[in-house]
Order: structure tokens, then sequence, then C-alpha cells
């Protein structure tokens, strides 16, 4: 009686060791083909993530990186003080530390991007591709065309481009000058206008969402159109209750992949706004701070801070887009 939980204890331990080896023996082939991309994960991402994390508690400066104290929260303390009236305060390091009075700018700055440029550059793409939907001429060459400036917008050379086109002797003015305007300004350092600049580029870039949403608008049974069009519904009575709801799932796809993409937005405002947030900081975008206070005033702790507020913000936007989807994404299951 007193060997039997021996004995049942052996078979389960060498049970689950044959278990093991046999899950090994299976699955080697596609760890080991997987190696590359775990290494990857692991040493480029995983690791880079968590260190920035502790960056960020602490007053990391590469250039005198033997100097690295924790202290705590100051780094977001430091975002946020000045907006609660807390300009200066004193680190658990014992350093003073200064309040960053361009944070919020550069946050208002951001958002205001995201919040204008996403939806015009969804909306102008979705009208360009019903119109590229439809069976015309020569459609298949506008397509590659449109699709253009979605390769080429993120480059340097096109914002260089950008800024020229939009000075004060650029091309932008010589053909409002044209047409009888006078007196126009110089739309990249007029704060008033250099923001706008840059929306426009963006939503020149266009393309990639024109391509998925095509894509969506194919998918959908020309059987619906035909009904409605036999029961006398217009055009535009056809797509706000048949294109819109069915192509809801690739809207939401599409406004997801734009919010994370135009909210890391920096090469634009870089080359257009000078590299240092344009006049009166009307281009400081978040990511563009975050650049200057880590690889110009070295504070790269800081920078890190900011980068995972970034991250931080990035994730409740998205998640309110999914939390919200259920009111106006149908799946086509009746719900």
């Amino acid at each position: 009686m007193t060997s039997t939980p021996l004995v049942t204890e052996r078979t389960v331990s060498i049970s689950k060791t044959s278990s093991v080896s046999r899950f090994i023996r299976r699955n080697a082939a596609g760890y080991l083909f997987l190696t590359p991309w775990l290494i990857g994960f692991f040493v480029l991402t995983l690791y880079p993530m968590l260190y920035s994390l502790w960056l960020g508690f602490t007053n990391y400066d590469f250039t005198q990186p033997a100097a690295t104290q924790w202290i705590g929260l100051s780094n977001y303390i430091k975002m946020f003080g000045p907006t609660f009236g807390l300009k200066n305060f004193t680190a658990p390091s014992g350093e003073a530390v200064r309040g960053d009075p361009y944070y919020m700018k550069a946050l208002s700055v951001t958002f205001t991007y995201v919040f204008v440029s996403v939806p015009l550059k969804l909306i102008f793409a979705l009208a360009v591709a019903v119109l590229m939907n439809q069976k015309l001429r020569g459609v298949s060459f506008y397509r590659s065309v449109y699709y253009i400036p979605t390769l080429l917008g993120g480059s340097v050379a096109i914002a260089v481009l950008w800024r020229k086109l939009f000075e004060k002797d650029g091309l932008v003015n010589i053909l409002l000058g044209s047409i009888g305007l006078t007196d126009l300004p110089s739309w990249i350092t007029n704060p008033n206008y250099a923001l706008w600049t840059l929306v426009l580029l963006t939503v020149w870039q266009f393309g990639s969402s024109m391509i998925i949403f095509l894509a969506g608008l194919k998918q959908i049974p020309q059987e619906y159109y035909e009904a409605a069009a036999v029961d006398g519904a217009s055009r535009v009575r056809q797509f706000f209750f048949i294109t819109l709801p069915l192509l809801s799932p690739v809207i939401l796809f599409t406004l997801v992949l734009q919010i994370i993409t135009t909210f890391q937005a920096f090469t634009q405002a870089y080359i257009i706004g000078g590299g240092s947030g344009g006049v009166l900081n009307s281009t400081l975008f978040y990511t563009l701070h975050l650049y200057i206070q880590g690889w110009t005033y070295h504070e790269m702790g800081y920078a890190s801070a900011m980068a995972w507020v970034l991250l931080i913000i990035i994730g409740l936007f998205t998640a309110i887009v999914f939390k919200s989807s259920g009111l106006w994404v149908s799946y086509g299951t009746g719900e």
C-alpha cells in the first residue's frame, strides 16, 4: 500500500519526461527555423524596450553614462508638471529638475495633426478608391500613379521638395499669384499655416489606404447593388447603406493603421520645420520633441520616458477605436 504513491509519482515523472521528449522531437525543426526571428525579437525588440523602460526612471546621458542615477518618476513629472504649476522640483537623487515647457505644445500639435489628417486622408482615399473601382479606360494606370505618393511621401527628398513648394517664392505662390492673388505668405514659416502644409502632405500620401479600400470594394457582391437599383435606390443611398456598412471592417483596419503611423510621423516635421519645430513650435511633433531631447540635449532618460508615454497614448486611442467599433462596424453576421 505504501509503495503505490511512489510508483504513481515515478510513472507520472517518466510520462512527463517522455512527453517533453516527444514535443522536442516533433517541433525541433520548427523552432530551429524560428531561431533567427526569436533572436531578432529578444535582442532587437524586447531587450531595447525593457531597457528603455528602465532608462525612463533615470537621468541617463549617453555622453556621461557613469553619472546615471535612479530618479523615479521625475521624468514623468517633468512632462506634466508645468501643466499643474510644478515648473521646478528636486529629483530623489537630489538633482534640481526643470519642467518641460514645450511638452504640452508638442502633444497639442501632434493631436491636431492626427485628428485632422487621418480623417481627411481616409475620406480622400475612399473617394478615389470608389472612383478607381469603376470600369474606366486606363484605370490600372491611374491606380499605379495614385500609389506613387505613398512610396515617395516619407522620403527626405519629398520633404525638401514640399518645403520648396510652399516657401515665399515657391511654386504654390507663383500659381496663386498667376490668378491675381497678392501678398501671399510663406506657408512653411508662417505659424498659422505651417502645420496645415504637413497635413496636406499626409493626405497626399493616400495611396496605401486607397489600395486597401479598393481591395475591400472588390469583395462586395454586385448583386446587392443590382437589387438596390431595382428598388429605386440612388447611387448615394447605395453608398451609405451598402458600401459603407460592408466596408466598415476595412475602414476599421485602415483607421487603426493610420492612427499608429501618424502619431509616429517625424521626417516631414524634421525637414520642413528645420529640425526645431518651426516658427513658434508650430510643427513641433511629439517625435521631433523626443528626438531633440534625446539627441540634442542628451537627455536620453527623459526621451525614453516620452517614448513610453507615446506608446501608452497610441495604445489608448487604438483601444478606443476598437471599443467603439461595435457601434459602427458590421461583419455581416446580423449583429
